[in-house]
């Protein structure tokens, strides 16, 4: 199979793509494009971003063909052996996952954009790029010629985003024997010295854990816009992290969220890439790829992304502390965790999981997978004097499992993580997995265990600790996002994208939390003019002393902590 990428005017951004299948002794053949990307576990339809398609035969004759699916085509071939699919495809999206062209880059990911033939899917695919010859290529696959790669099959091929372009920015570093790279596009002064120190010790961190790495080559490709940004796409060899503003890369917050998302792709290697539920062993590239244990992918690494740079003294104690305090504001802000379990959750990422869905539905499986993470890490280290932990059980899941190339099941897990524990799970994962039950009792069990505890604050926008919304700022109106359970604001009669125009016949004007904290300071009644559904509806704030309904959360050490809290938080910390 091949694939040639050309183009004439960047600057419309359709891309073409001629795909030719030799060797054809097929009457009629049919051919796919993917409905959806690893990564991401929803719907893409990306079949509407092309045009022009057309198949021709070894002479250029036209070949017949119908259009039997959104994004499945039939062809007559007439007893052709050389078959050429030629179309275009729209570049127009930049983030983790899409494929974008101007006259700066072509980036490409190919499960977005390159057809397929379900029936030979397993052969050897090559890619031509007819690009500019001072443009370098960063890639993930094996080179055999002059900007031609070569993937072992389609599935290497979808799963090897790439960039080419004259102003990539590269630098590598070696570990475990391990050639990584970082890739730069769209930053002009990278600091490597301060990339490079930071990257290796999480690198070696997380090799340390698995005994080995998958491949022998890895690739950072870094996507760096004007404007703020963050997204990751994990891969095999590679992974494509978008992030901005582009002059806040090295300032605190963002280079920590760089380190953060950085480190959580890299655990994806292991973790889905090699790891991976049974339902997608191998990965059905035409429909939804239904699993219950989302929590595993992403949580587990949501955990051990963010732990990994803290045992590896990347992130200091602080630094973590701050990842995790995030992970309980989500949590606890989130009413829909007593709804819907993590593992249903996981379930409907393809109905909805990317998008905010109804109130109060649903869970977030890379929040609640986490907390279960690190519940899980602890009672297991607990059980076990401290000798063993979750890391037990991810090595079990890559050396049993992923090096030989099987898919785990919701059992095998269970099994694995009963097997560290010493004991029966059975409770845990009926009520934390599969069940509702409030996580607090157990989360506030496992943090005194390390000798931590969780400490408890207003939000410190008014708004939201004492009425109890969260609202988008417009010009002249704030828009109601979200409406805490049982809090004064839905007591009054506030709905869901109601438009707050006005406090006390002031009109709010980027300043709706001021207007309401100054009013109350001075004791004064609050009431909300607000347009709902074009008609105006005034909403009184009936406030009661102490009640708060939005928090902060803050992990913080007890004082006086026995031996053992400390040994255990020694252990746990790796410092």
């Amino acid at each position: 199979m091949r694939y040639i990428f050309h183009y004439n005017k960047p600057s419309e951004q359709f891309l073409d793509i001629d795909f030719i299948i030799e060797g054809n002794k097929e009457k009629e053949l049919d051919v796919q494009l993917s409905a959806w990307r690893p990564g991401r576990y929803e719907l893409a339809n990306f079949a509407k971003n092309i045009r022009n398609w057309k198949a021709t035969d070894e002479n250029g004759n036209e070949l017949f063909f119908k259009k039997v699916k959104k994004d499945l085509w039939n062809i007559l071939t007439n007893g052709a052996s050389t078959i050429k699919i030629s179309y275009n495809y729209y570049a127009a999206e930049l983030n983790g996952g899409s494929t974008w062209l101007d006259e700066k880059q072509l980036y490409v990911n190919p499960v977005n954009c390159c057809l397929f033939l379900p029936s030979r899917m397993d052969e050897t695919c090559t890619i031509e790029l007819k690009v500019p010859e001072n443009y370098e290529v960063a890639i993930g696959l094996e080179k055999i010629g002059n900007k031609i790669f070569k993937a072992k099959d389609f599935h290497e091929l979808a799963d090897s985003p790439f960039i080419a372009s004259p102003t990539l920015k590269h630098q590598n570093f070696e570990c475990a024997g391990v050639n990584f790279h970082i890739w730069f596009q769209g930053l002009d002064f990278p600091d490597w010295n301060k990339l490079i120190n930071d990257f290796k010790p999480f690198a070696e961190e997380q090799v340390e854990m698995f005994g080995d790495f998958p491949v022998k080559d890895f690739h950072f490709l870094f996507q760096i816009l004007p404007y703020p940004i963050y997204h990751g796409v994990e891969h095999i060899t590679s992974t494509v992290i978008t992030l901005g503003p582009e002059y806040d890369i090295f300032k605190d917050h963002l280079y920590t969220e760089l380190l953060g998302v950085s480190s959580h792709e890299l655990f994806h290697v292991w973790n889905v890439k090699m790891i991976r539920p049974l339902e997608m062993m191998p990965y059905n590239f035409t429909a939804e790829n239904y699993s219950r244990l989302g929590w595993v992918a992403e949580g587990f690494t949501t955990y051990y992304g963010d732990t990994m740079l803290f045992r590896s003294k990347v992130f200091s104690e602080q630094e973590f502390f701050k990842t995790f305090n995030q992970q309980l504001k989500k949590h606890f802000d989130n009413a829909g965790r007593f709804n819907l379990s993590v593992g249903d959750s996981s379930f409907d990422t393809w109905l909805d999981g990317y998008t905010p869905g109804i109130p109060h539905r649903k869970t977030s499986i890379y929040t609640e997978g986490c907390l279960v993470a690190f519940m899980l890490d602890v009672i297991i280290r607990r059980n076990q004097n401290n000798e063993k932990s979750l890391d037990d059980v991810m090595r079990g899941l890559y050396h049993q499992f992923a090096k030989s190339s099987k898919g785990f099941n919701e059992a095998d897990v269970k099994a694995l993580i009963e097997t560290a524990a010493g004991k029966a799970m059975d409770d845990f994962f009926a009520d934390y997995v599969y069940g509702t039950k409030d996580f607090r009792p157990l989360l506030d069990d496992c943090l005194d265990y390390l000798g931590l505890e969780i400490t408890e604050k207003p939000s410190a926008k008014f708004i939201e600790s004492h009425l109890g919304i969260k609202a988008i700022e417009e010009t002249e109106k704030s828009i109601v996002k979200i409406i805490h359970r049982n809090s004064v604001a839905e007591n009054s009669g506030m709905m869901i994208n109601d438009a707050i125009v006005a406090v006390n016949g002031y009109k709010v004007n980027n300043n709706l939390n001021e207007w309401c904290a100054y009013l109350f300071e001075h004791k004064q009644e609050i009431e909300l003019t607000v347009y709902a559904a074009q008609k105006e509806k005034k909403l009184k704030m009936e406030m009661k002393a102490g009640d708060i309904y939005f928090k902060n959360y803050e992990l913080k050490k007890k004082e006086g902590l026995s031996e053992n809290q400390k040994d255990a938080y020694k252990k746990w910390a790796g410092r």
